[in-house]
């Protein structure tokens, strides 16, 4: 009920949040700055933290993570603690305008719900913003060195990650760029992280099957899974579940509590995004 509340009262003072949308090292963190100072955006999520002008006001960055399911859960504000602070912390700016930073519009809903927030209302995506070859050079430099880009000056970063911290960047904008008269250029700061010096870690259709199978009986062991679908969409994944339930089974509300079960449990422990499920009963025996 508290989050309808917060919800709503975004909405009364007319809050607007944009996402800004591409898949991982395609250079969004390095842009953040230029599309807020472009639409008059004064708060940004990105990675987990809470960022405002040049400071972090509140969060963790998913960027410290030593290992990469827990740097994508930090992103999605899966830890309740890291959520509240955070939550609290914009109940306490004044802001019109607040920009979302994910790899899917999926995973931008699902911050702006964890953090009580109204779903973004416009999408940006980096093609948008970015060079073909811009975008190439953003994942080369991701793929061979592991930097990764935090939208704040270098002294925000070594104050809250100093073992991180590995370079800065300074960028200058354009007049006709900045809608503030005295914005010269703002200083972004490079990060190395650890996750990205130990490989790739990614779970496959089958193994996501199991969970399936696995939660579905956790759930109720009288539910029978027949066949498990899953479609890789690139940053998120779409199951379609059939089921045999036996004779005299309570199907209503039962169902629907087993797909939140099984949708909360994989994003729980895996962190990766699930934009849909669906349940079919095949048989009723």
């Amino acid at each position: 009920m508290k989050s309808v509340l917060h919800h709503f009262s975004y909405l009364l003072r007319g809050v607007k949040v944009f996402a800004l949308i591409g898949k991982s090292g395609t250079g969004k963190s390095f842009r953040a700055k230029l599309v807020a100072e472009k639409h008059g955006i004064g708060m940004i999520i990105d990675d987990g933290l809470l960022i405002s002008e040049d400071r972090i006001l509140a969060g963790r960055s998913a960027k410290k993570e030593k290992i990469y399911l827990s740097a994508v859960k930090t992103a999605l504000f899966d830890d309740p603690l890291h959520r509240m602070e955070v939550t609290k912390a914009l109940k306490k700016e004044s802001f019109k305008r607040l920009l979302i930073i994910g790899t899917s519009e999926g995973m931008a809903k699902k911050i702006a719900e964890r953090l009580d927030l109204p779903p973004p209302s416009r999408f940006i995506r980096i093609e948008e913003i970015a060079t073909e070859d811009e975008i190439k050079q953003a994942v080369h430099s991701r793929n061979t060195e592991g930097k990764h880009v935090i939208p704040v000056p270098a002294i925000e970063i070594k104050r809250n990650y100093p073992h991180i911290f590995y370079d800065t960047i300074k960028v200058f904008l354009k007049k006709r760029m900045s809608l503030k008269k005295n914005s010269a250029g703002f200083e972004k700061s490079v990060v190395r992280t650890e996750f990205n010096t130990r490989g790739k870690v990614s779970l496959s259709e089958a193994a996501l099957a199991q969970m399936v199978m696995h939660c579905t009986d956790e759930f109720d062991n009288q539910i029978k899974i027949s066949k498990v679908t899953v479609q890789d969409e690139g940053n998120s994944y779409r199951m379609h579940i059939q089921i045999h339930v036996p004779y005299g089974y309570q199907l209503v509300g039962n169902i629907y509590e087993l797909q939140q079960y099984i949708l909360n449990s994989i994003e729980k422990h895996t962190g990766i995004l699930i934009k849909e499920i669906n349940i079919t009963i095949d048989k009723i025996k």
